[in-house]
């Protein structure tokens, strides 16, 4: 059974320019999830899919492999999906084959082992792909509105049963850039995700951050920076 870490990252990033490879704690963004997948055994071989030289010479630096990605997969409108399916094909004409597809976006540095770990151990013979989920910090039957007519706002999603506090709202959750796991048959024999049968691995919102914009870069290095603090008062107790 062989598992394949992939990482996309491309150069354009409307809402963090040049997001993959901004410095997070003295580190390009990138080198995290290389790192993480370095970490873990059970992944046979790491790969990094872009267009971007100055993103592949990173990767490269980090010990990844680089699978060149064509331009227009890397566009502002393109699905990920198609990258996907690209990054398996290209796999596939090297003359290899694997059996799991576990993709580590760029954006969730503060994952761990841990959290990888369960989702790849979600996967089973029921089951299509595996997500990674946060508890929402808004519902939609509760306290998340949209503009009606005339600007006047209204309850998201209406319910005849009236919901006057937040625990009698039901569960509902984030999904998280965490990890994705799936099959490379399941890739290239349907055009999205939610095609499928799927499960989904419950995150700590700490470790959930998802990095789109300078203020969540500033969010992940101040938790980086709590995080390091914690390690060295435990080093420093014994």
């Amino acid at each position: 059974m062989k598992t394949y870490a992939f990482v996309f990252a491309r150069g354009g990033s409307k809402g963090l320019p040049r997001k993959n490879i901004r410095k997070l704690a003295g580190k390009p963004l990138l080198a995290y999830s290389i790192e993480q997948a370095e970490e873990i055994n059970a992944i046979d071989e790491l790969f990094v899919s872009t267009e971007d030289p100055a993103i592949a010479a990173v990767a490269l630096e980090y010990g990844a492999n680089v699978i060149d990605r064509p331009a227009k997969l890397a566009q502002d409108d393109t699905p990920e999906w198609l990258a996907w399916q690209h990054a398996v094909e290209w796999i596939q004409k090297q003359g290899d084959l694997f059996d799991i597809f576990l993709s580590l976006p760029t954006t969730a540095p503060l994952r761990n082992s841990e959290d990888i770990l369960g989702a790849l151990k979600k996967l089973d013979d029921r089951t299509d792909a595996v997500l990674t989920m946060t508890h929402a910090a808004r519902n939609p039957w509760f306290n998340m509105v949209k503009k009606g007519r005339d600007e006047y706002i209204e309850l998201l999603i209406q319910n005849k049963k009236k919901t006057h506090h937040r625990q009698d709202a039901p569960v509902v959750f984030d999904l998280t850039t965490v990890a994705y796991v799936t099959r490379p048959e399941f890739i290239l024999s349907h055009d999205a995700i939610f095609e499928g049968r799927l499960r989904a691995v419950e995150i700590p919102r700490e470790r959930a951050l998802d990095i789109d914009t300078e203020m969540d870069l500033e969010i992940a290095e101040f938790l980086m920076q709590r995080q390091s603090g914690k390690k060295q008062l435990i080093s420093d107790a014994k």
